[in-house]
């Protein structure tokens, strides 16, 4: 099994071809391909290769599917004997990054097949 952990949006991700996630707003449309080259370490047959921070050559590739708030949660703050109270509520700007490969030095070394549960529900439909 072929992985990476990636840095975006300040958190550390770890990715796997043909899986999406829920990241932190991205700058992009939906449906276009992005490419993240601050990729910290990849896991590929047995043989991990760790970067300082970074890994100088390697890369992710994805594929924004959609832009979407994430849920509610609720700030809520109050002050004892005080009669002080302050509800807020926050929603977060998500993006669903689908991952299409990872390459390393130029190379792909992993990437998405077709036997992923994504690739076959849009053949069936």
């Amino acid at each position: 099994m072929t992985y990476a952990i990636i840095e975006t949006g300040g958190k550390q991700l770890r990715v796997e071809p043909g899986r999406f996630y829920d990241v932190e707003l991205l700058p992009t449309e939906p449906d276009q391909t992005l490419t993240l080259e601050s990729v910290l370490l990849v896991h590929h047959d047995d043989g991990v290769t760790i970067g300082q921070p970074f890994i100088a050559g390697a890369s992710v590739e994805g594929t924004v599917l959609r832009h979407f708030r994430g849920r509610k949660v609720l700030v809520y703050k109050m002050k004892p004997k005080k009669k002080t109270r302050k509800k807020r509520g926050h929603r977060q700007e998500i993006t669903r990054l689908m991952i299409n490969s990872i390459s390393l030095n130029g190379a792909v070394i992993a990437e998405k097949t077709a036997d992923t549960p994504e690739a076959t529900q849009t053949e069936a439909e």
